[in-house]
């Protein structure tokens, strides 16, 4: 294994690997950033799971996009064999210099010890791992035990290979021009104008990290009274479509339910022209960050310091309770929060006014 910085005026094209959800996706972002500002002529392909392809695609550092759809795990074993011989070669014809694996999944292994590349790194794991992933990398790095936040930890990849990292280190989420012209349109039709409107995204694919509906309920109530506009959107999923519903149940607010309508891109694109926007630990948290709209964000069993609104104005509301970031789903795994439950409508609502204060100048001048 070496340990000598990277020629990187001599990589022609890189592979990125992250193959895990949505959010963690959008927070590679800046490697792809990274990688492109240190060496501009470089080409940068990324391989990740076919469901996230909306959050990368169109983003100027990246070359091409290469999936895995994980509906193959459904298929017979030969239709599986088959799509995994195609996406090899289709890496294989690239001829990759460089291979940057962002998570544990043994697949970015497999492939780096398929591609052979100049550099391969990845981070260094214990346990089964062992000999062999070791031996499938030219680089491995430690990451602190002291939390910090996803993005920084994606980029002591390309630390590790000597490389220095720009100041600059943007997510980019980019919605691209047909689901801004349809979420121009769908605005029209409901009277809304630019920077008019609030997104509310109250729900997670994990209910546990949702803030609880009776609470959200209130707050959506005093910022309707105050005369803002609010739009709510949620995931197609049948468990979050029925949080969404009790919300309704519990709420007096004359709110515009887009819930499940809207595709990633669309979704970007609604954020991305809303005044601010209020959620829980999700994807669609991180892409309003990317999007640039203020945020305002309840975190309970999940990390702050790792998942917090990246470089957006942002309010951040926790519980001060000794064992979060426990990382469960709930207390004890039973798919409920009590370090959620205990943030009061209160504190919810002064973050609210803060940011929607600090902000407005901006808000008014865009």
């Amino acid at each position: 294994m070496s340990f000598d910085p990277i020629e990187l005026a001599a990589c022609q094209r890189a592979l990125v690997i992250k193959l895990r959800h949505h959010g963690d996706v959008l927070l590679a972002a800046p490697v792809f950033a990274a990688l492109k500002a240190l060496r501009p002529g470089i080409e940068i392909d990324a391989l990740i799971y076919k469901d996230s392809l909306e959050l990368l695609s169109f983003n100027p550092d990246i070359a091409q996009i290469h999936v895995i759809d994980r509906a193959d795990r459904r298929r017979g074993l030969w239709t599986r064999m088959a799509n995994a011989w195609r996406l090899l070669r289709d890496l294989r014809r690239r001829r990759f210099d460089l291979v940057v694996h962002l998570t544990e999944h043994p697949r970015g292994a497999l492939v780096a010890r398929v591609l052979r590349p100049r550099y391969a790194v990845a981070r260094r794991y214990g346990g089964r791992r062992g000999r062999w992933w070791r031996k499938s990398f030219t680089h491995l790095y430690d990451v602190p035990a002291r939390e910090r936040h996803t993005v920084e930890t994606h980029l002591d990849a390309l630390r590790r290979l000597g490389l220095v990292i720009p100041p600059a280190r943007p997510v980019r989420l980019v919605a691209g021009a047909p689901a801004e012209t349809a979420i121009d349109s769908r605005l029209a039709a409901l009277g809304l104008d630019g920077k008019a409107f609030l997104v509310a995204h109250p729900t997670s694919r994990w209910l546990f990290k949702c803030w609880p509906e009776a609470h959200m309920a209130r707050l959506l109530d005093h910022l309707a009274r105050q005369g803002h506009r609010i739009v709510l959107t949620a995931g197609p999923a049948a468990d979050e479509r029925a949080w969404m519903d009790r919300l309704m149940a519990k709420t007096t607010a004359p709110l515009i339910d887009l819930s499940g309508r809207l595709s990633l891109k669309e979704l970007a694109a609604l954020i991305g022209r809303a005044r601010l926007f209020i959620g829980v630990d999700s994807a669609p948290m991180h892409m309003a960050a990317a999007m640039g709209t203020p945020v305002v964000a309840f975190f309970g069993p999940s990390g702050d310091a790792e998942w917090a609104p990246w470089q957006v104005p942002s309010r951040v509301l926790t519980a001060p309770f000794s064992c979060r970031p426990c990382g469960l789903a709930g207390c004890g795994d039973g798919e409920l929060s009590e370090c959620l439950a205990a943030i009061s409508v209160e504190r919810a609502i002064a973050a609210v006014d803060a940011l929607l204060a600090e902000t407005a100048p901006a808000c008014a001048s865009s």
